[in-house]
């Protein structure tokens, strides 16, 4: 077997490629790096030969008063995660961010391990006994997920904590919401909805709630729900800096890879969010809404109307992103009944791991512990 090497190319190649290829993660593709300013953004390829075979984007993360780097790869690599050698795939990745000066590298594997259907986890919401998502019965468990785990720990790599370096900027979910669109009408996804779901859209369009696409001028009304969501939720808003900067990036290359949607009555925006259109997949992002017109429920009409826009673009999955796993009564549990209510599945990803870089990896990595337990 041809060995594989990992070399910059140019980001008109990654971009092609994904264009052949085009179903990697929106946290993957070139344009995110721009999104991303305290990062330095860099396109790889795996070669077989003069092959391309695979692309990532890597952002790199400099240790202050050193000029070493953490590599962060968020949900990836792309790469044949089912093969038994992951070290062909790995090792060349891991030689070339130490090349940079990389001290440690993060990645984040595009895998699901389980899912559970949203009757499952509606019932477990209501047993009292019942506080974890794995006390429930999976639906389905990937065993080439749970093997490639076992193969990273073989090989060196840990897993990381969800949550572990988030004030580094790190960090995706390690559960989730998903609903799968291909195959779907909408009768079919209407016929999914929870009870209390379908209820909750009956009170929008009886009440005349309106979603429409916004544009970049429409930003300060979403970013003004947004703060009231993340003063009502217990996080730290991001500034309107990052969303101008997001919108600017990814309409950039492609300007329908980020829509804004306002659901607006008698003239008023109540809820909005933001759609990601990357390959066959849509990511639901920061969606917010404040306290007036609770009771016409612009959230549902909203969504409603953002999976029916992701089912005729030909979309196959719709990512609703995070969900809490416990099923405690807790500030997060109404969002887990809101999303799974959509008739999606609940799923556990694998998770990010970590394996430090050269003879300084291991301290580096303890010396960024500690900065990041400062901050």
């Amino acid at each position: 077997m041809t060995s594989l090497f990992v070399r910059e190319i140019p980001r008109a190649e990654h971009l092609a490629h994904l264009r052949r290829h085009p179903d990697a993660s929106h946290l993957q593709i070139p344009e995110w790096g721009d999104v991303k300013p305290d990062w330095l953004p860099e396109s790889v390829g795996w070669f077989e030969g003069e092959t391309m075979v695979a692309t990532a984007l890597v952002l790199y993360r400099p240790l202050p008063g050193t000029r070493r780097y953490l590599a962060y790869l968020p949900d990836g690599p792309a790469i044949d995660w089912r093969t038994p050698r992951l070290e062909r795939w790995l090792d060349p990745l891991v030689a070339h961010v130490r090349r940079i000066g990389a001290f440690s590298v993060r990645i984040g594997p595009p895998l699901v391990v389980r899912h559970w259907d949203a009757d499952t986890v509606a019932a477990g919401i209501a047993d009292p006994d019942v506080r974890h998502l794995r006390d429930l019965p999976a639906a389905g468990i990937d065993g080439y997920a749970l093997d490639a785990a076992e193969r990273l720990r073989r090989l060196g790599w840990r897993p990381c904590e969800e949550g572990e370096g988030s004030g580094f900027g790190l960090g995706q979910p390690r559960y989730g919401c998903e609903i799968p669109l291909a195959g779907r009408s909408m009768d079919d996804l209407r016929g999914a909805l929870a009870p209390h779901w379908e209820q909750s859209l009956r009170t929008a369009e009886s009440a005349g709630v309106r979603v429409s696409w916004g544009s970049a001028s429409d930003l300060p009304d979403f970013h003004r729900l947004y703060t009231a969501t993340a003063a009502h939720d217990g996080f730290k808003a991001r500034p309107p800096d990052y969303f101008r900067r997001m919108w600017k990036a990814l309409n950039a290359e492609d300007d329908d890879r980020l829509r804004l949607y306002l659901a607006e009555y008698d003239g008023e925006v109540l809820s909005a969010a933001l759609m990601i259109n990357v390959g066959s997949r849509v990511w639901h992002s920061y969606a917010a809404s404040g306290r007036r017109g609770r009771r016409l429920r612009p959230s549902s009409a909203l969504l409603w109307r953002m999976l029916g826009d992701a089912r005729a673009a030909g979309a196959k999955t719709y990512d609703l992103r995070s969900i809490t796993p416990a099923l405690t009564e807790d500030r997060l549990l109404g969002r887990l009944r809101f999303k799974t209510g959509t008739g999606g599945r609940a799923v556990e990803y694998l998770g990010e791991w970590e394996l430090p870089v050269g003879a300084q990896g291991k301290v580096l990595q303890r010396a960024l512990g500690v900065y990041l337990g400062r901050r």
